[in-house]
């Protein structure tokens, strides 16, 4: 059996099995909306079903990479770092939502990313919030981190795009995050908030982040001379279609319907990637013991404190040092973005083989070095271990997929 191969086979159906026109389809019901808004990594491909269920109606598309999507205007934002096209996208966004009168509905359409697609800076320029963003993501900070300093710095986060607008919300989400907490997802903008501007402050605090523009704007709002995110909005129903645990069953499907046992170890891996590394490591050694070939699945989302620079993401370097953990057992692997992007690189992530020490050895490279500069796309490409898709046009987090005793 060629391991490498299933595995790559088993990331593209799980993919193609929950397509974001695929979650999307059966949700398209009811009442025709008045306008349509999309933003986020699958914007594109809900914003075109749900016009295809509800022709003619207004529509605007906020996408990462703009395509035509008929009937509908569409504004590339940026991803992960907002620039001048977000706060754009953003504010064609608040005037459109704003328009509309009581008794009306507006579709949002919500994917991974948004947060940085849909970005309305308060109190700060978008610069200054930019360099922020970049300095906790160096720093390892997590998606609700990033998202409650987010919320308290915006005009859409926190519930804020439902509050500009008089029409009934009706949000379908596809999460990105673990937990599927509707309040994370894409900073939450259509739904309360439960964060404060003291737990924005403690997240800096937390990470030791001066950024005196940020913080004198949140001390602001503890002081009650900015208002709070809404803690509560108007009636509006907001709806969960597609999560990482989707995906983990697609793949569990695929891999059983040719005739191999695959187990899902779970789908909330969140933290330090050499501390999912090792709770990985514990599961594939005791794989091992039994002797019997499994597919070990698991999701979440790990984080990377970036210190050095060089090319990768948090799935390239989870396959490092899974190398390094296990890398004797002879096991292969797959850790993979669903999105098709990890991190500063090209790939979507990168395979474990059982000689991969043996063939990284004999080009000279040193695995430690490279985590050390947080290089770890660089060692696979060098093997010629990275698995390349492009961007995917969805995100439902990540995919990681471990063949023991297979091969």
């Amino acid at each position: 059996m060629d391991v490498r191969a299933l595995l790559r086979e088993t990331y593209l159906a799980a993919l193609d099995g929950v397509r974001p026109e695929v979650l999307l389809a059966p949700h398209l019901t009811g009442t025709r909306p008045h306008f349509v808004l999309a933003f986020g990594k699958a914007a594109v491909p809900m914003a075109r079903v749900a016009l295809e269920a509800f022709p003619g109606v207004p529509a605007l598309v906020v996408p990462p990479v703009w395509e035509d999507v008929p009937g509908a205007e569409v504004i590339a934002g940026s991803h992960p770092v907002p620039d001048t096209a977000s706060v754009r996208a953003a504010e064609r966004a608040l005037e459109r939502l704003s328009a509309l009168q009581a008794g009306q509905t507006v579709l949002v359409l919500v994917s991974g990313g948004g947060s940085a697609l849909l970005c309305a800076p308060d109190g700060v320029t978008l610069e200054q919030k930019g360099a922020l963003i970049r300095a906790l993501l160096r720093a390892g900070a997590d998606i609700r981190e990033l998202n409650t300093v987010r919320k308290h710095l915006s005009r859409v986060k926190g519930g804020r795009l439902a509050a500009a607008t008089r029409a009934h919300i009706r949000a379908l989400l596809l999460s990105d995050v673990v937990g599927d907490d509707p309040a994370t997802i894409a900073s939450g903008p259509t739904v309360p908030d439960p964060s404060t501007f003291a737990d924005a402050l403690t997240v800096l605090d937390r990470h030791g982040l001066a950024a005196p523009e940020v913080r004198a704007h949140l001390h602001a709002g503890v002081r009650g001379d900015v208002p709070e995110t809404p803690k509560t909005l108007p009636d509006g129903s907001t709806t969960v279609i597609g999560s990482n645990r989707v995906l983990l069953e697609a793949a569990r499907t695929h891999l059983e319907g040719r005739g191999v046992q695959a187990v899902i170890l779970g789908d909330a891996y969140v933290g330090d990637v050499q501390d999912v590394v090792r709770a990985h490591a514990v599961a594939v050694r005791d794989a091992v013991q039994t002797g019997r070939p499994v597919v070990l699945i698991s999701g979440g989302e790990a984080t990377v404190q970036v210190r050095g620079n060089g090319v990768g993401g948090r799935n390239t370097e989870f396959a490092l040092w899974l190398l390094r953990e296990v890398g004797g057992v002879g096991v292969h692997a797959l850790s993979a973005g669903s999105d098709g992007v990890d991190g500063s690189s090209h790939a979507a992530g990168a395979f474990l083989t059982p000689d991969t020490q043996a063939r990284a050895d004999r080009a000279g490279l040193d695995s430690a070095a490279f985590l050390n500069r947080n290089d770890a796309a660089s060692f696979f490409a060098a093997l010629g271990d990275l698995l390349v898709t492009g961007p995917s046009g969805h995100n439902l987090n990540d995919l990681r997929l471990i063949a023991v005793n297979l091969g």
